[in-house]
Parts: C-alpha cells; structure tokens; sequence
C-alpha cells in the first residue's frame, strides 16, 4: 500500500520506537568510531525535546562517562531551561559544565547591536523594556509572513510594531551571535576530549531551516535529523525523558519575552505542521492533510506554499562551502 493510498491521520507518524532508538544507537555508535574517529560526544543541552532526545541514544550509544553535556544560559534566557537540562543530565548520569555566554555576548555587543536595531522602531526601548519578534504567518495574512516586533514596556504594557526587513535582518543577526558563541564552546570542549559535536535539529527543523548556519546548525553528527517532531516525542517517552520537559511547549527561548516555536517561525503547531510536511513529501491528497489537520484545503495550500519558500532559504542554511572544484587532492 503507498503512502497516498493508506488513511492519512496522526498514526502515520507512529514509529516502532525500540526498533528505531537501536537503529540510531547502532549507526552513532558506528560513525563515532568509524567515520568521525572519536571517543564520544558534545552537545548543548537547552531543557528542550530534541536535545533531550539526543542526550538520551549519545548515552545508550557510547556510554554516560563520554557524553559531556554544556548548559549556556544568558541574559534572555529562561532560568527554567537550565534546572529542566540539568534535570536530564541527572536522569542518565552524565556530567557537564555551565558556560555563561552573557559576558561574551557583551563583549562583541550583542545586546547593543540588537537593541539599537530596536530603537529604529521604538526610540525609547532601553533598560527594563523586553522583546521578541513574531510573524503573521499566511494563514493569517492570507498572503505572505510578516514580521513584527512585540515589546513589553517596564509599566508591563505591551506594543506591536510592524518590522521594516533591515530592521527585522539586523535584529535577527544580532542573536544569532547566541547560537554561534554556544557552538564555539561546544567546539572547544570538543576539541579538549577528542570527542564529536552532536547536533540536535528534528526532520521539521532541518527542512524549513529553523536553525542559524555556523551555530546549531553546525555538528558533527545529527541523529534525530530523519525524525519528524511528532516521532521525537514517541523516542522521548521510550527513552525515559522527564514528563516536565515531554509536556514543555517547544520555545525558541532566545528573546527576552517568552516565545514559542510558530509564534517565531512555523505556521502551525508542531504536529499539524508534520502532518503538513508529510503530506507534502508523500504526495497525498490536500484534501485528505485537511481532514487531519483539521483545515480547509486552502489553508493546507498556504502551508504547503509556505513550507516551500522556506526550502528556499534553508537551501543556502544547508550548503556546505562552495568549491571550485568539488574534489580536492
């Protein structure tokens, strides 16, 4: 039976999860020693599904004394997200290091840059205020994502702004400064064990290019990158993931306003926007996506509309460093 023919609902998802956490325990455990030639991993643990996941099979794969986790909280970050990653790390015993990014990010003015952005629109923001920035996806628009600018004022009151896109650009440059300094520790203590980078995008991530080049998107090994999140959560529960962190809404947690996932990027929740992608990927019907998702098949359009143009950019997010010539001797 293919893919178009079977009935299309959540289920479709659904893995074989100890089948699939062996699959990936072998195949890491393969590459470590095969390919990459180390003698364990690094990653980034922020509290969140996917890194969760991924601290989970690094242990089954090679074992907790060479998996060495990195907590990298700064000045926007959620307090919780780091008692949540250090929550996993205790769960299979593994140890790490807590490396505040805040002091560093000032140095090279971070903040300064992002918030000077910000005055562009709001010439007061300053000392008290806090932010984050916020699409209206095609859903809402019927037409294309717009991005705006949310703050908060330190009277608690609260401020939309429509971004002109050097703004929304140079906002976005300056915290990808987070990503790219928490991958050059990474990187470092990497390179002080003779251990690999592990990366942590799922299959929805890595497709819409949900991730900053040279920062998350950078490892070494990536092996929930096939999954899609939906399927991350099934892992999760098999692996034993705390409850707190499997029923947490998925965050960017890089601004200085709580923001979730689809607020930032994504046009719909996570399982919807699987469900979408899936559909996409595997030529089903819109219509038989709409019945799922609970939309009308104009709606999944402008999704799948959406998803497309987002492969686009993911594109160059993707690409390695162009060559000349593809083989070098």
């Amino acid at each position: 039976m293919t893919a178009r023919s079977k009935p299309f609902s959540a289920d479709i998802l659904k893995l074989d999860v100890a089948t699939e956490a062996e699959r990936i325990v072998h195949w890491m455990r393969s590459e470590l020693r095969n390919g990459l030639r180390k003698r364990g991993l690094v990653l980034g643990l922020s509290g969140g599904i996917d890194s969760s996941v991924c601290a989970a099979l690094a242990t089954r794969a090679v074992g907790p004394d060479r998996v060495f986790c990195l907590y990298m909280p700064e000045r926007d970050s959620d307090p919780e997200s780091l008692r949540l990653g250090q929550d996993v790390a205790s769960a299979f015993g593994l140890s790490g290091a807590i490396e505040d990014i805040g002091p560093m990010l000032d140095a090279m003015g971070c903040y300064e840059r992002r918030d000077a952005f910000i005055r562009q629109v709001v010439p007061d923001y300053g000392e008290g205020w806090t932010s984050k920035i916020v699409i209206d996806n095609a859903l809402t628009t019927k037409a294309y994502n717009i991005s705006s600018l949310v703050i908060r004022r330190p009277d608690r009151q609260i401020e939309k702004h429509r971004l002109p896109p050097d703004v929304y650009l140079g906002i976005v440059a300056a915290t990808n400064m987070k990503q790219r300094t928490r991958k050059q520790l990474e990187y470092y203590h990497a390179d002080r064990l003779n251990f690999a980078v592990l990366g942590t995008p799922n299959r929805l991530e890595y497709d819409q290019g949900f991730f900053v080049k040279n920062g998350d998107g950078a490892a070494d090994i990536k092996p929930i990158a096939h999954l899609y999140k939906s399927q991350v959560y099934q892992l999760a529960e098999y692996l034993g993931i705390p409850c707190s962190i499997r029923c947490r809404t998925p965050t960017t947690d890089t601004y200085s306003l709580p923001q979730t996932q689809e607020e930032f990027y994504f046009a719909l929740p996570y399982r919807e926007m699987d469900l979408c992608l899936y559909g996409l990927n595997n030529g089903i019907p819109a219509a038989k996506v709409a019945t799922a998702c609970r939309l009308s098949e104009r709606q999944v359009g402008l999704v799948w509309r959406d998803i497309t143009a987002k492969r686009k950019v993911a594109r160059y997010l993707q690409l390695p460093p162009l060559l000349i010539e593809e083989e070098l001797e």
